[in-house]
């Protein structure tokens, strides 16, 4: 979900979140009488029966008539979050389970049966990145030649809002999953979300996708695989262009969900590749932070880059 370092405790949240309330609900803490166990409800057993029966003897009013319905139906969809969010959280540990959620790796679409199965999965998935795409805030980029200015750099700087996506060398962007919200053609689009369906796929010449939780980086030999797909993107261009089927210089779009980890890591390796940085360190400090400063990258993306330039650079 968005931060670079611990995502995964945030889907421990959630399962904590649900557990907790699946508690409250069937009264074993909070204001609530007691409903009998999950598993009596969930299989219709007689302590179940029993409340549905005399629900309607406990109060005449239709209202509380359903209210034992009601709180079944939310205890069971909490347990079921707190079980589906729970084991998402220990494959973000594992680094496994990316074809889970079914997302089509040629056309980067998810299908419904994806949305219905694992709602408790991406409802707050979805609602916690459009809050923080549009929320969130970096410092501006500033050129070197103004950075240097005192006057400048001992002012407060306001923060700005974080794009879509940010060109961080001529050519290359970095961003989320509204990256489509540029309305470009792209010469190659590097997908890197589970969670997320491609919107940017019928305006890119070139599309790989490459699922990987959040927060979790490709493997070094995704990272060259990437690498080496913008460099055959960018002759494709190249080869269209002299055929007269595009116009201007092409445009690459590495995006994950929000834009700052996993996409960093692949751009890192492009970059390097393509021989405009010596080291996958130069790439971030100089390549892509100062256009986009909220891109960072945790431990394991780190050790990935490193083990993929002694393999492959």
């Amino acid at each position: 979900m968005g931060a670079v370092h611990g995502v995964y405790l945030k889907y421990v949240g959630l399962s904590a979140i649900s557990f907790a309330g699946y508690h409250m609900i069937v009264g074993n803490i909070g204001p609530l009488d007691p409903l009998p166990s999950g598993l009596s409800l969930l299989t219709g057993g007689s302590e179940g029966h029993r409340i549905l029966a005399t629900s309607s003897s406990e109060a005449g009013s239709s209202a509380w008539n359903i209210m034992p319905l009601l709180r079944l139906g939310t205890a069971t969809v909490l347990s079921y979050s707190t079980l589906l969010n729970g084991t998402i959280a220990v494959l973000f540990k594992l680094r496994k389970g990316m074809s889970l959620i079914g997302k089509d790796l040629k056309e980067g679409t998810i299908p419904w049966w994806s949305y219905l199965l694992f709602f408790p999965f991406h409802i707050p998935t979805i609602a916690y990145t459009a809050v923080h795409t549009k929320y969130g805030r970096m410092k501006p980029y500033i050129k070197a030649a103004e950075s240097s200015d005192d006057s400048i750099t001992k002012q407060k700087v306001s923060k700005v809002p974080v794009p879509v996506a940010s060109q961080v060398q001529p050519g290359w962007w970095i961003g989320g999953c509204y990256a489509y919200q540029l309305n470009m053609q792209w010469a190659a689009v590097i997908d890197l979300t589970v969670e997320f369906p491609e919107k940017c796929r019928a305006s890119t010449q070139r599309y790989l996708c490459l699922p990987t939780w959040d927060g979790v980086p490709a493997s070094p030999e995704q990272l060259e695989k990437a690498a080496v797909f913008c460099m055959d993107a960018i002759e494709n261009w190249k080869q269209l262009q002299e055929r007269g089927e595009v116009k201007g210089e092409p445009q690459i779009l590495i995006h994950c969900a929000h834009g700052r980890g996993r996409s960093t890591t692949v751009a890192c390796a492009a970059m390097v590749k393509m021989g405009m940085f010596s080291n996958w360190e130069e790439a971030l400090k100089v390549g892509i932070r100062p256009r986009r400063p909220v891109c960072k990258l945790n431990t394991m993306m780190r050790k990935n880059l490193t083990e993929w330039q002694r393999k492959y650079v």
